[in-house]
């Protein structure tokens, strides 16, 4: 069991890591009083999202928990598998505070740092988001691990009906961990967009300030959302993908115990400690990566970031074929785990099959990023298409966004043909966990992104000099890119994983083959490929009406609050703050402090609470009704269903909203169309920012939640499978 004490150590290590970069975080220099004191608003607003939110989040796994408990097989499960989803839970909710605090103490000490210069700024930027990254991969292998070698030990070592109970309990922490990222994805999702919304509409469109404004009272809501939203929001996703991608795997490596007792070291266990040694390498890869993010004053941030994944990606692969060649016999024969047909399987096959999931993960990021990226032709028409009005920029996003979803499709469809047909459903597995091997630093660059935003936000609310600002935008403008690439990695990954728990929720319920041509199994296809649609009306409606009352709230401060509604008339006479002088100056100053910040947090705060439970009891309750009532089958063809029609929605709704994003942000520096130049405040801008409005709920809460929900469902399927097992 080396291989189990191995994968815990790289996660203790992972946590070293983390803790030591938390603390060389804290002893940066924090900045003025000023800049002090706007990072204090974003962090405590932050902190009581996420108190609020676990309050809720409690009380839903203690009921959870109970009814797994009672309702357990005995048989082929044990009522441990609570604890695990109990454990699971408390796994992915931790990494996500984790990540989060630190994230606030990174914010605003990058705004310093760029005082500065790049480098500097770009180092604590990301090494918060280093924090989140190694925070999740760390408990995630740490929870597994552990997990793993307590309950071999209750049930005894090896032998296939022992590895199938332990695995079946262990899906309990899977469980627990995708219940929670639901609900955070959800929740931040809802949360940072209707802040995001009031403060674009009122403070953008109508007021004509600029974004994150000091005058704007939702400007500290949206940089809290920020956090909540793209760092423990996207923390608590990839970690129940990477969890999901690692269970998924060892369960579909227990069905050839028997066949590998003798052909291998480890009694018939190779395939099932495999996953936990790839892990182990993508912790240590992914560490030694971090190192070799380096920028240059004059440098590319994001060519900084791109050798650090880069060097970690070719020091996985090397890592993986030793690991591979390692463990597993060259070649063996055994039974295909759903066709019963015999063939033989080989460890360059499974190494193959992981080059497959990694090779795809990356050509979706590159295809997300040409539909979503600054200056790329996509969003070039959308940016020409704003010259006409909103509903001509609408249509170009909306057509943008489907059109995309064509090329990512393929190279999923490709890499699933050929990782089966190297290694099988246990290479699909393997595959996904190749694409996501290297979470710690792909994480540390997507949550670099939100600091990074902060940052700028800071820069803009303390009056920063222009040098300053521009720094952080350069920062912030990688930030972008980075996000929308690990948005496609995250959809892609979760289409494998899926597919993966998807292959092991039919070999847990004794299902060989499911035919489409019955009427129950077509039915739950139907059902299946509506519950992407009815999830996302849910989460857009909940944007809507939080939005709404945002908006009116704004617009109330500008109204009521006498030096608000002063200090914008003075504001709106020039282009930027520091031509002021005289009694204007005055009357500016005197509003600092004076919107009250903390109530737009609150409406952001209880809106998120209050509207994400039904879409997230949604993706727990669908397949626990069909498959205790219609069967296994039925329940197969729902998640086939939800899977396909949920990877089409995920990568349309995300590559719709980054390309009208990004179309808004083009204005900022000034665009020409038909030889005119148009810059902020003009028509075109307007209507992009129309446009930017309507994506923002898509990129940022349903269409990355949409990911969790095809996973979930999927994993809910293989909890309950022992208990409605043909």
């Amino acid at each position: 069991m080396y291989i189990v004490y191995s994968a815990v150590g790289a996660g203790v290590l992972a946590l070293l890591y983390s803790f030591w970069k938390t603390a060389w975080i804290s002893r940066q220099d924090a900045g003025g009083e000023r800049m002090q004191r706007i990072g204090k608003y974003i962090a405590d607003g932050a902190m009581a999202f996420l108190k609020a939110e676990y309050k809720v989040l409690s009380i839903f796994v203690v009921a959870v928990a109970i009814l797994l408990g009672v309702t357990a097989n005995q048989e082929s499960s044990h009522w441990l598998v609570a604890v695990s989803f109990v454990v699971g839970a408390i796994c992915s909710a931790l990494a996500g505070f984790l990540g989060m605090r630190v994230a606030t103490k990174a914010n605003y000490r990058t705004t310093n740092a760029a005082r500065k210069g790049l480098a500097p700024a770009l180092e604590i930027a990301f090494a918060g988001g280093s924090v989140m990254g190694m925070g999740v991969v760390g408990l995630g292998v740490i929870g597994l691990g552990s997990l793993f070698l307590g309950y071999e030990m209750l049930f005894g070592f090896g032998g296939e009906e022992n590895t199938t109970k332990v695995l079946n309990v262990l899906s309990g922490f899977s469980l627990g961990a995708s219940s929670i990222a639901l609900f955070a994805r959800v929740g931040g999702g809802i949360y940072t967009k209707a802040a995001d919304v009031g403060a674009d509409l009122v403070g953008k469109v109508e007021a004509g300030i600029p974004e994150d404004h000091p005058l704007n009272p939702a400007t500290i809501a949206d940089n809290v959302g920020d956090n909540v939203g793209d760092v423990a929001g996207m923390g608590a996703d990839l970690f129940e993908s990477y969890v999901g991608s690692i269970l998924g795997s060892m369960v579909l490596g227990a069905v050839f115990v028997s066949e590998l007792a003798g052909q291998d070291q480890f009694n018939g266990l190779s395939l099932v400690l495999l996953p936990l040694a790839l892990a182990a390498i993508g912790i240590v890869v992914s560490i030694i990566g971090s190192f070799f993010v380096r920028v240059g004053e004059k440098g590319n941030p994001q060519v900084a970031l791109n050798m650090g994944e880069i060097v970690a990606a070719v020091l996985m692969l090397i890592g993986a074929w030793f690991a591979i060649d390692t463990l597993l016999p060259s070649e063996w024969t055994a039974t295909g785990i759903l066709d019963g047909t015999p063939r033989t399987f080989t460890a360059i096959g499974v190494f193959w099959a992981t080059i497959a999931g990694l090779v795809a993960g990356v050509a979706v990021g590159f295809v997300t990023e040409h539909y979503t990226g600054t200056g790329k032709k996509p969003v070039l028409n959308i940016v020409k298409q704003s010259s006409t009005g909103a509903a001509t920029n609408i249509i170009a996003g909306l057509g943008t966004g489907m059109q995309s979803t064509a090329i990512p499709v393929l190279i999923i469809a490709a890499s699933i043909i050929v990782a089966y047909y190297f290694a099988g459903l246990y290479g699909i597995a393997i595959a996904a966990l190749g694409m996501l091997a290297n979470t710690g630093i792909q994480l540390a660059v997507d949550a670099y992104g939100p600091i990074s935003d902060n940052a700028g936000g800071i820069a803009e609310m303390s009056e920063q000099p222009p040098e300053v600002r521009e720094r952080t935008d350069k920062l912030d403008a990688v930030g972008n890119t980075t996000a929308a690439i690990g948005k496609g990695f995250a959809i892609a990954s979760a289409a494998l994983t899926a597919l993966a728990l998807f292959s092991a929720f039919m070999s847990q319920a004794g299902i060989t083959s499911i035919n489409v041509a019955k009427p129950d199994v077509m039915a739950g296809l139907f059902v299946g490929s509506m519950l992407p649609f009815l999830f996302s009306a849910l989460a857009m409606g909940a944007v809507g009406r939080a939005a709404m009352d945002m908006i009116n709230e704004v617009r109330r401060q500008f109204h009521e609050i006498p030096e608000l509604k002063a200090a914008l008339a003075v504001m709106q006479k020039y282009e930027d703050p520091h031509d002021m002088k005289g009694k204007d100056r005055e009357i500016f100053d005197a509003a600092d402090g004076k919107a009250e910040y903390a109530k737009c947090v609150e409406i952001s705060t209880k809106a998120a609470i209050r509207e994400m439970v039904l879409p997230g009891l949604l993706a727990i309750v669908a397949p626990v009704i069909v498959g205790f009532i219609f069967g296994p089958e039925s329940l197969g063809g729902l998640l086939a269903g939800v899977t396909a029609a949920g990877v089409l929605m995920a990568i349309f709704q995300s590559n719709a909203g980054g390309a009208w994003d990004n179309a808004k942000k083009m204005f900022e520096g000034g665009v020409e169309i038909n030889g005119k130049i148009y810059k902020k405040g003009s028509d075109p801008h307007k209507a992009a920012v129309v446009g930017d409005t309507v994506g923002d709920p898509l990129k940022d809460t349903s269409g990355p939640s949409i990911n969790i929900l095809i996973k979930l469902m999927s994993v809910v399927a293989l909890v309950i499978a022992p208990l409605i097992k043909i």
